[in-house]
């Protein structure tokens, strides 16, 4: 038997001396061997540099998940709130037609004592010595009458006036006041005598005065409709305000035929509705509003008969 003794030509190297005098493996001779090199990161690491990679990679994946779901939402409630308040004028042109009659009237009053006026001061006008003093009251009432048409279109623009939702500084009791006055013509009409109680001092809140009249308006339309079928002498709508700690109350009641107790939480449903021709958007739309004020808005009925709408609203300083 014969034995073949194979020699390598391989040049081995220190790579530990390799790094002590700075030699580049790039300077090594073709084939040469590097002996006691040590392992990169990667090498030694490998599975956990991977699987941490991995963990990273599926964080960022769920974060961009997130950012893009939280847009999504911004966007949705952005365009739920347009529609919303485009629902919401819906809603006061809809009241507004409602009004017609009571505004007509209500406008045809002044008018009609202005062109009564006017017709005396022009006859005084011609008369030989005619008394100034006389005419000048004239001219106050035509003023007047004047300021009192003025203020009925001005409320009926502002009702349907069409604008974002606008946070100013007012008094709970000037709008409930206002909101009584603008329906007095309407509650006269349907023989329906309207009560306000309202507290001493200011109620000062922050809200847009549009929205939350329409809130007002809407629950004493309500409360008038209610009554279409109570004897005359029982209609009463009583708007009261009220301050309960940092809350400002405003409440509206009537002594129509209640609420069933079923329904006390539903008539803030979207489409709810007891009238054979209404939408049933008012009192939703007004949770709405009231909610979009950091308020609450809820129904009870009374102990004697007739439901009750309450709201309340932060007072600010």
């Amino acid at each position: 038997m014969s034995f073949v003794e194979v020699f390598s030509n391989k040049v081995a190297f220190d790579w530990r001396q390799m790094q002590r005098w700075g030699i580049s493996e790039s300077h090594l001779p073709p084939g040469s061997e590097i002996l006691f090199r040590e392992q990169t990161v990667w090498q030694r690491y490998s599975w956990q540099v991977a699987l941490i990679t991995a963990v990273i990679l599926l964080q960022a994946g769920f974060i961009l998940a997130l950012l893009r779901e939280h847009r999504r939402r911004q966007l949705a409630e952005v365009q739920s709130r347009q529609r919303m308040t485009e629902l919401a004028r819906v809603i006061r042109f809809s009241t507004a037609g409602e009004l017609t009659a009571s505004i007509a009237h209500e406008i045809n009053q002044p008018l009609g004592a202005i062109l009564t006026n006017a017709e005396t001061a022009d006859a005084m006008l011609r008369s030989p010595s005619p008394d100034i003093a006389e005419l000048g009251d004239i001219v106050k009432d035509i003023l007047q009458d004047d300021r009192r048409a003025s203020e009925v279109i001005r409320r009926m623009r502002s009702l349907l006036k069409k604008a974002p939702l606008e946070l100013k500084s007012l008094d709970l009791n000037d709008l409930a006041r206002e909101t009584v006055e603008f329906l007095s013509t309407l509650a006269i009409g349907r023989k329906v005598e309207l009560h306000s109680l309202l507290t001493p001092g200011a109620l000062p809140i922050l809200g847009d005065r549009i929205q939350l009249q329409q809130v007002i308006l809407n629950l004493v339309v309500n409360g008038i409709d209610a009554m279409s079928v109570t004897q005359s002498e029982h209609r009463i709508i009583t708007i009261r305000t009220s301050r309960i700690e940092k809350f400002a109350q405003l409440s509206v009641s009537d002594r129509g035929p209640g609420i069933p107790e079923d329904k006390l939480k539903e008539v803030f449903e979207p489409f709810f509705t007891s009238k054979a021709e209404g939408m049933g958007m008012g009192l939703s739309i007004a949770r709405t509003i009231i909610e979009a004020h950091n308020g609450h808005i809820w129904a009870k009925n009374r102990d004697h008969g007739g439901a009750s709408f309450r709201v309340k609203l932060p007072l600010v300083q």
